[in-house]
């Protein structure tokens, strides 16, 4: 259990690093506004920019969906097969 946890935990930071850091280039447009990293992405005229503003969305989910996999989904895989195991043998 505790390689799942720090691979969750890997992933939420990873993301959330490199969400911070690309939201910080493309999504700021100042630091003395009270919404910053979730504004719409402004002045973004080349391709590199759609590629950061793209990797910014992509490792957003990454820090949602990286830890959810590894704390909730595969837990609850793991007791499922083993219950499905443990009433196949039950009923032989």
């Amino acid at each position: 259990m505790a390689d799942e946890f720090m691979k969750g935990l890997v992933l939420f930071s990873l993301g959330a690093l490199g969400w911070i850091t690309f939201g910080a280039w493309y999504r700021t447009p100042s630091y003395y506004e009270v919404v910053q990293l979730v504004n719409a992405p402004e002045g973004v005229e080349t391709v590199y920019g759609q590629v950061g503003v793209l990797t910014g969305d992509v490792l957003y989910w990454l820090m949602i969906l990286g830890p959810l996999t590894f704390w909730v989904l595969i837990p609850i895989s793991r007791e499922l097969r083993s219950s499905i195991g443990d009433d196949a043998d039950a009923a032989n």
